[in-house]
């Protein structure tokens, strides 16, 4: 060739390749890539097996694992061969180009360019869309699992009489069948379209015939085949209505026929699959007829047929034969979907009472000793008081306690008592000095259960602790208080090795320990060390010298955590919640199964239904599947983590769903039987709180049975936003033990209200039944109060505390210098007919930011109480003490106001210095000042009530109208 740079004659210079020594490098390098990559990818799966292993359930591990490679090389090879196979095809009925075309010449350097590499490029383009297509179908694991594994609902849908199991498992895996043909029709017709254009069996513009016999015969196979498929799709789509949400009554959470569904839509799919079989037909007979004129007809005779039969058909019968006349076109739709909601979400046993709302004694002192039978009203509120178990009982900075502690049952003397507890568990932040060693070698654990009475508080408004200090001491007895496995312990730990780790400390300083259990995974073996140096991203783990014989790494620590990923198909509790069961710290976890194929019954979206004023501020609380729509739900699963081995075990609970014996099909021997629950253990199972507030979510609307109520919207409820804070958001159920109207005896109980659609008076009360291994146990009981009265609900309740002068004034007072006031949980309990509604009210006072109980707020049939205790709010209630004395003669003069009986007013003021002084005590840390105040504030407040009482009596003289403040309004320090 000649030069045509233009540059100077001679010899040309030659571009050298790189040297050998080049090469070597990039080779070694390129070589080096390769193991690095494929050693980063074997690092996390070893050390997955490795984990999985460590716990026991690496079945659940080889399950899964092979069930994912087998639908990735099915599915990828069944989409790679349907593809190859066509472009082979369409290749080999390629026509001879004799005859060159302008259009066929332009296209003639694309096929010399690709010639020498058509194999390849063959294999290229098969083995993406395979791996493409596996990945996908890999992603159906639990799909796949629950068809091949699926068991008999015993339950049958309304219309087309199949059992709920076809719906639930057999459907979804139909669908996906469905689809993954759909794809492998779509891909095919592409790439065989593409390169009969390329060799020249179609042409776009060349003149004459567009397309070879060949090339006519071969895509009009393909297409037949799509047309096939979407007559199936369009069979399925019948059975679909069963599930298919819609909007409908403002909810688009509505599931199952209606009547423009079975009166139009079903008979519009039947009409709409004979007409695709044709047209499928059709198109396969080109083969003979080497002509697309029918088959195209036929294709757009079923395009207008959808569009008219499937869409503007039943418009039409919406239009003008069902919203004239809607109830009584859609009430037996409505009840096959009331019925099979209440099934499906296990409302269907709720028990609805009408209850009054109202007293019907007339001597309420007659009602005093019913109230301590009818509930055990706590007043600490385990999602306030958690500071206070923090500033009291935190005792090391390293330790801490979850935001909101937990309600459990404790025996003493003989008697179980609600009981607030809470672990304290190990909190990194407050650690002394941050460094690898100490976050990973050095603390490990918390240490001990710190618990505490819940109906009752000492007499500076601290709770009254029957487990406390460190190590923890009460009536818990003897059990392991090492905690290595909590809610809070989110970071890996080494531990077993030479590193010695933090105990506890106490007054004779540090105590050290070293981990004896079994949990976690051996890091004695090189491979494993390096496996977790790439995992983790820790190249320390690979060489320190603090990790030897015996070590062991910890990590997946939370009970959430630990009991997903050992049942992957289980849908998790907010709450995992502690208990100490036979001397060993068990966190119990409730588990739920869930499927989105109930015919009938309508959805809902587990995030949503379950979020309220608690899950709005703190994450732990949220349900693990926070997007998940389910119309089925079942807490099918118990499951304890131990807080020392984090060992982990699942029990049945739910013996009857099916859906959880679908999954112990496909992972057999994972979950234990419910008769291997323990007495112990049993003691301190309850009703999960998630499945409460979906199953009352859901009973807004489907408490009621039949279907006028229902589609008239008279009866709708709603959950209240939770009054004692501003967040906006539903007020969390409370764990109380208590005895509803038809109950012999207390029994621990979930409980919440309502009020009516847009409004904030009481509609209803709800309980159920949270004492398990009692026959009663998950029984829904429902309080329904009159629609033609008004009983206030919730919100109407916290604004009278708040609108009461004389308690009004008293939180203005208990709110003075930098004080705060928090209202504990607003507790409903029916009593008598009646509702009486009991709030704890915190401060939290001067430099102690924690708060304590100063007050309790008490209201029932009109009359209202503010004191000190529950007692003196519950006597004042309900004039059990304290009568008022007669009044005075006519004509008598009341005594002039003297020092030892002073108007409110000035009591009033007297209190304002008493607590201004104790204030001042408080930022000197002059503790004996400040006990003075207090006393002082004592004084005056009680002057103020004496006086109020005397104003009441008509003997007040000046301010004797003023408002009548109560209680301490600053806590008392512990010393």
């Amino acid at each position: 060739m000649p030069d045509r740079g233009g540059g100077p004659t001679g010899p040309r210079m030659r571009v050298g390749r790189p040297s050998r020594r080049v090469r070597t490098l990039l080779m070694t390098l390129g070589v080096l890539a390769v193991l690095g990559m494929a050693f980063t990818m074997f690092a996390g799966f070893w050390t997955d097996w490795l984990w999985y292993r460590s716990v026991n359930y690496s079945s659940v591990f080889t399950t899964t694992l092979w069930t994912k490679i087998g639908l990735f090389f099915v599915f990828g090879l069944l989409m790679a061969v349907a593809v190859g196979v066509n472009i082979w095809l369409a290749h080999r009925l390629r026509p001879p180009l004799s005859a060159m075309s302008m259009e066929q010449q332009n296209l003639d350097r694309y096929r010399m360019s690709i010639a020498p590499y058509k194999k390849w490029l063959l294999l290229g383009i098969t083995s993406l869309v395979g791996l493409i297509a596996g990945a996908s179908a890999s992603g159906q694991w639990r799909t796949w699992l629950m068809w091949v594994n699926g068991v008999s609902f015993g339950q049958k849908d309304p219309q087309f009489k199949l059992d709920v199991s076809f719906y639930a498992f057999d459907l979804p895996w139909y669908r996906f069948l469905l689809g993954f043909g759909f794809a492998a029709a779509i891909l095919s017709v592409i790439a065989a379209a593409l390169t009969h254009y390329l060799y020249g069996g179609l042409r776009v513009t060349s003149p004459g015939a567009r397309a070879t016999a060949a090339a006519t015969g071969h895509l009009s196979v393909l297409l037949g085949i799509f047309v096939a498929l979407k007559a199936v799709a369009y069979w399925l789509d019948r059975y679909g209505l069963a599930v298919k949400s819609s909007d409908f009554r403002a909810t688009d959470n509505w599931t199952g026929l209606r009547y423009v569904d079975a009166n139009a839509y079903l008979p519009a799919k039947t009409i709409l699959f004979c007409i695709a079989v044709i047209c499928a037909l059709l198109f396969f007979a080109t083969l003979w007829r080497r002509t697309w004129q029918l088959p195209v007809i036929g294709f757009g005779l079923m395009v207008l047929s959808a569009i008219l039969i499937g869409g503007l058909y039943p418009a039409i019968v919406q239009k003008f034969q069902v919203q004239p006349n809607e109830q009584a076109k859609e009430a037996p739709y409505v009840e096959k979907n009331l019925e099979a909601t209440r099934k499906a979400y296990g409302i269907d046993g709720t028990k609805v009472t009408d209850y009054t709302g109202t007293s019907t004694t007339e001597d309420k002192t007659e009602l005093r000793d019913d109230v301590d039978a009818t509930a055990s009203i706590r007043i600490m509120d385990p999602n306030i008081v958690s500071p206070t178990f923090q500033q009291l009982q935190q005792i090391r900075n390293y330790y801490a306690f979850p935001n909101n502690l937990d309600v459990d049952r404790y025996a003493k003397d003989g008697k179980e008592q609600d009981t607030v507890i809470g672990l304290r568990e190990l909190n990194l932040a407050g650690i002394p000095k941050k460094n690898w060693i100490n976050n990973h070698f050095r603390y490990t654990h918390g240490f001990g259960v710190v618990a505490a009475e819940g109906t009752s508080a000492d007499a500076q408004g601290r709770p009254n602790f029957t487990e406390s200090d460190l190590p923890s001491e009460g009536d818990l007895g003897t059990y392991e208080q090492r905690i290595y496995y909590g809610e809070k312990t989110d970071t890996y730990s080494i531990v077993g090795g030479p590193q010695k780790e933090i105990d506890y400390s106490d007054d004779n300083g540090e105590k050290t320990t070293s981990y004896k259990g079994d949990s976690g995974v051996n890091l004695s073996n090189p491979v494993n060390r390096a496996a977790y140096a790439v995992a983790f991203g820790e190249p320390q783990i690979l060489y320190s010298g603090a990790i030897g014989d015996g070590s062991r790494i910890l990590y997946n620590r939370t009970p959430k955590e630990r009991v997903e990923a050992v049942a992957p198909w289980l849908t998790i509790d907010g709450d995992a919640y502690p208990a100490v069961v036979d001397g060993r710290i068990q966190w119990i976890v409730d588990a739920y199964t869930t499927t989105n194929g109930y015919p009938y019954s309508s959805r809902t979206t587990l995030g949503d239904t379950t979020a309220d004023s608690l899950t709005a501020t703190n994450d732990n609380r949220a349900v693990v599947a926070q997007q998940n729509q389910v119309n089925y739900i079942r807490n099918s699963v118990k499951a304890t983590v131990d807080a020392y081995t984090g060992e982990v075990k699942l029990f049945q609970w739910d013996t009857k769903d099916p859906v959880l014996k679908t999954w112990m099909k496909a992972f057999p021997d994972t979950v234990e039987p419910k008769s291997d629950i323990s007495k112990s253990l049993m003691d301190h199972l309850r009703y999960p709180q998630d499945l409460f507030k979906v199953q009352r979510e859901l009973l807004t609307r489907y408490h009621v049975k039949d279907a006028t109520t229902f589609l008239s919207g008279s009866e709708v409820w709603q959950v209240p936003d939770d009054p004692t804070n501003r967040s906006g958001n539903a007020v969390p159920p409370y764990y109380l033990s208590m005895k509803m109207p038809d109950q012999k005896a207390q029994a621990f109980s979930l409980t919440t209200t309502f009020t009516p659609n847009g409004r904030d008076n009481l509609s209803a009360f709800m309980a159920v039944d949270a004492e398990a291994g009692t026959s009663d146990y998950g029984k829904i009981r429902i309080l329904k109060l009159p629609t033609n009265t008004t009983v206030n609900g919730p919100k109407q309740v916290q604004s009278q505390f708040n609108s009461q002068e004389d308690i009004a004034e008293s939180i203005r007072l208990l709110r003075g210098g930098d004080s705060e006031v928090e209202y504990g949980n607003l507790l409903t309990v029916p009593l008598d007919g009646g509702l009486l509604y009991v709030e704890p009210v915190y401060v939290r006072g001067g430099g102690l930011k924690y708060p304590l109980l100063r007050k309790v707020l008490v209201t029932y049939g009109g009359q209202t109480a503010f004191e000190n205790t529950l007692d003196e709010a519950l006597n004042k209630v309900f004039g059990a003490e304290g009568a008022t004395p007669e009044p005075p003669d006519e004509g008598d003069t009341p005594p002039p106001p003297t020092s030892e009986n002073p108007t409110v007013q000035q009591a009033l003021e007297d209190a304002q210095k008493a607590f201004d002084a104790g204030q001042e005590a408080l930022k000197e840390n002059d503790w004996e000042a400040y006990g003075r105040a207090q006393k002082d504030l004592e004084d005056a407040l009680q002057r103020a009530e004496d006086a109020q009482a005397e104003a009441s009596r008509g003997g007040g003289g000046a301010g004797g109208g003023e408002s009548q403040p109560s209680g301490s309004p600053s806590p008392k320090p512990s010393s």
